[in-house]
Parts: structure tokens; C-alpha cells; sequence
């Protein structure tokens, strides 16, 4: 699952040039559900950054400990809160890695799940929109997650989905066929991924020194394999 995000600096108008800043990229170290996120979505046919909070809040929901901050990709369809964004507010979740728990005989062992070149990975997600008067609102959103790539499946069975930075305007975009987005949600290839173990002093979310990203070990990658 995705409890726990680092976000450092990033470079997202390399990433995606048509990019829109409205509000500056929320960074840190240590972020936990329930509390505010950076979130690309689609507005007037570009590409904008904003802000929402983590964990999926429709107009209808009356207790917010019940705002999911994940949804499984195999199961969009099964409630209406996630069916209806999936078809008509996706969004996107810059990070620079997730954070994952290995269950060890001691104990769990935090890992920090990155792109192997350590450069930044978009989060396939879903928001919606809550009015409070006619003019002001709060923004929600979900992770999306899929299976884990085989490699990292031992440390976790779910990551959130990776979307390529190509196809991220066909994501966001509602007009896009839902089996065609559908199609985008599947484990990041092998290469893609890697992941290192981080100090424990990530367990706890108050926690928020750039440290608690800081490898303790070697990343696990996947290495081709060698010609003989």
C-alpha cells in the first residue's frame, strides 16, 4: 500500500513543460495521509499544479477518517465515489518515492521505493471537489495502486501506479476512452523501480528530517542479465 511519501525538490517544468504552477510544490520527507498534497490536474486543456488533501473527500462523505487514501486499480468500478472520478477527475501525484515496510523477525524495515535514477515518478490518482459556498472549495485525492513489479513484491504486494510523463496529458484528461486509461494502470516495468532501507526514525510521522530518505543499505534493482 502507499502510507507514506517523500517529496523532494523536483523539476517538474522539465518534466512536463506545459506545466501551470498555480501553487508551489509541497515537499518533505515524511508525508503521511491526511494532510496536503501537491495534485496535477487537467483545467482547460493544461496541465496545472495545485493543492488537495490526502484522502478522497466527496460532497456526500460525513466522517473523514473514512476518506480513503488509496483505491485498487482492479476495483474502480466497484464503488461510486471512485468510479465517478476514475471517469472524469484523474489526476496526477509528483513524488520522488514511496515508502514501503518489509516484515523482518525483528520488526518491520522501512524501505524507500524510488525510480532506479533516482529521478521523479508521476502517481497515477483520483480527486474530487468539495464546495463550502459558491466560490470556495477544497480539493481531495486518492492513490491509485496496482500489484508490485516481482522484484519489490517481497517488501510490498502494492505500489501506487507509475504514470510516463508522455502519456500524462491522456491521463488527466477526461476525454480520454476509460479503457484506454485503464490500460495505463499495471506494475512499473522492471527497470523502472528500485528500493533501499532507510533509518526506522521513518516509522514515525513526526519525523521529518530529509534523513529519514537517506539510504542505510545497497538499492534493490533489477540488473540484466549478464551475456556470457
Amino acid at each position: 500500500m502507499a502510507g507514506r511519501l517523500h517529496i523532494a525538490p523536483l523539476d517538474l517544468p522539465r518534466l512536463l513543460p506545459e506545466l501551470a504552477i498555480d501553487e508551489p510544490l509541497l515537499t518533505g520527507a515524511n508525508l503521511a495521509p491526511r494532510q496536503g498534497l501537491s495534485m496535477i490536474r487537467l483545467d482547460a486543456g493544461r496541465p496545472h499544479l495545485g493543492r488537495a488533501f490526502w484522502g478522497l473527500t466527496p460532497p456526500w462523505l460525513k466522517v473523514l477518517d473514512h476518506a480513503p487514501h488509496c483505491a485498487r486499480a482492479e476495483s474502480l468500478g466497484e464503488r461510486k465515489m471512485f468510479a465517478e472520478a476514475f471517469a472524469a477527475r484523474r489526476c496526477l501525484i509528483p513524488v520522488s518515492g514511496v515508502y514501503v515496510w518489509r516484515t523482518q523477525p525483528r520488526g518491520k524495515q522501512p524501505y524507500l521505493v524510488t525510480r532506479a535514477d533516482r529521478g521523479p515518478l508521476l502517481l497515477a490518482g483520483l480527486w474530487a471537489r468539495y464546495h463550502t459556498t459558491l466560490s470556495s472549495f477544497h480539493d481531495s485525492m486518492a492513490l491509485i495502486t496496482v500489484a508490485a513489479p516481482p522484484l519489490l513484491a517481497p517488501l510490498s504486494d502494492r505500489l501506487p501506479a507509475v504514470i510516463d510523463a508522455k502519456r500524462a496529458t491522456a491521463w488527466l484528461d477526461p476525454a480520454t476512452p476509460l479503457d484506454t486509461a485503464r490500460a495505463m494502470l499495471h506494475p512499473a516495468p522492471r527497470e523502472l523501480l528500485g528500493a533501499f532501507p532507510v533509518s526506522r526514525r521513518v516509522n514515525h510521522p513526526l519525523n521529518q528530517e530529509w534523513a529519514c530518505g537517506h539510504p542505510t543499505g545497497p538499492m534493490l534493482r533489477w540488473q540484466p542479465a549478464q551475456e556470457s
